[in-house]
């Protein structure tokens, strides 16, 4: 039996996951960090941060909090696609710009944070994923009428 799934849409996926995962890790060095030199205690986390949690604290937790959201959609679309047989290349394109657009959307928050920069890459992350909706969509159904 031939296996006709497509793996390279996995590539941008497994990337995603990687730098989301990296962020994650980022999370504890800031917290103890912080810690250490007082600018927090533990129960500044009791229920979720509190106010008392610096916003350079916070930054990580938020962005990695921004990785879980509309990325999900991204995962999904990518394993829909994976599981349907060969993915076309546009597609597969169109996912390695999603990620390298979140990464650049963590790289603005995490470091300089200018708002503006930040919402032009969100929203253009956004616009490549409503993109590989709809063409996947029109991929998959065009697939199934063919059939």
């Amino acid at each position: 039996m031939h296996d006709t799934h497509d793996t390279h849409i996995l590539l941008p996926v497994f990337a995603l996951a990687g730098w989301t995962a990296l962020v994650l890790l980022l999370i504890p060095f800031v917290r103890v960090r912080a810690g250490r030199r007082r600018e927090i205690v533990p129960d500044d986390f009791k229920y979720g941060e509190s106010a008392a949690v610096p916003p350079h604290v916070q930054l990580p937790n938020r962005n990695y909090m921004n990785l879980l959201e509309l990325p999900v959609l991204f995962y999904v679309i990518s394993i829909l696609l994976h599981v349907s047989g060969p993915v076309p290349g546009l597609l597969v394109a169109l996912a390695w710009s999603y990620v390298g657009l979140r990464v650049l959307h963590s790289l603005i928050h995490l470091s300089y944070n200018h708002v503006i920069h930040r919402l032009a890459a969100f929203a253009a992350s956004n616009v490549v994923l409503v993109l590989m909706w709809v063409l996947a969509g029109m991929h998959l159904l065009g697939a199934r009428a063919g059939s």
